[in-house]
């Protein structure tokens, strides 16, 4: 916080945090925010589906074991290894052509382009352990829905939409937003994957790490300005969480 308020003659000065509403700052922050956004919402809802599907009644109990020890290796797998992997299994992605026989004809079909070496690719890397992330967190807060609330709600005639409608939901909805949030924090920060498939990626953590490196740009006092607005990017979403959190751990009373 101190040193994102001086320059490089460590004499105090706004211009870096002046720097932050300009560009290319302001797109990399949107870029971060975009990266962020979209795994972490695509995590937590695919997160909570495929953790009740391995916790619910009915599901031999090995599933949870396995799916338990996965997500806790997966979960703390990224960086460098976790972009080689996506590397040396799917390569640089581009425009799939499918080529078969039909009647003598040779027939080829176009699929839709896709680049692992982009804001797509960087997106998919994340969901790797954004969504054994979630799995882990929320796990949990299923466990907490007791068997007896579910046989209450039906001998009082609750079809199972209006147990997940007043009682289900309300119940998961604090530890959703907390995972939730807790998601996009970790993607909001996560450095190494996204430099390793893409170093040109206009995100905050690369630039943060170029400014410091000094190999084309030096100025370490630019990149704590630009650490401290990710704090308060991360700040702000706490105070959102806060009165949410509060509003629903009321239904769970």
């Amino acid at each position: 916080m101190v040193g994102a308020f001086q320059d490089k003659a460590n004499h105090a000065t706004f211009s870096n945090i002046h720097l932050l509403f300009q560009h290319p700052y302001v797109d990399a922050y949107w870029g971060s925010l975009r990266i962020s956004v979209i795994t972490a919402v695509a995590g937590s809802f695919f997160g909570i589906l495929v953790a009740y599907a391995a916790i619910r009644d009915g599901t031999p109990r090995w599933i949870r074991s396995v799916l338990t020890t996965f997500s806790g290796v997966a979960a703390n797998f990224g960086g460098i290894p976790l972009a080689f992997a996506f590397i040396a299994t799917l390569g640089p992605l581009g425009v799939v052509t499918t080529w078969f026989r039909n009647g003598g004809y040779d027939l080829s079909v176009r699929w839709p382009q896709f680049q692992l070496f982009s804001e797509r690719g960087v997106e998919l890397a994340y969901m790797y352990f954004q969504l054994p992330l979630m799995i882990l967190v929320i796990a949990p807060a299923l466990d907490g829905l007791k068997r007896e609330w579910r046989e209450a709600a039906s001998n009082l005639g609750a079809k199972g939409w209006q147990f997940w409608r007043y009682v289900g939901i309300p119940v998961l909805m604090p530890s959703f937003l907390g995972a939730f949030i807790l998601l996009f924090g970790n993607a909001f920060a996560a450095y190494a994957t996204a430099y390793s498939l893409n170093q040109g990626q206009n995100i905050v953590p690369i630039l943060i790490g170029n400014y410091y490196t000094g190999n084309v740009l030096d100025n370490p006092h630019l990149a704590q300005a630009l650490a401290f607005g990710m704090f308060v990017v991360l700040a702000v979403m706490m105070l959102l969480y806060i009165p949410l959190q509060r509003r629903a751990a009321r239904w769970s009373k």
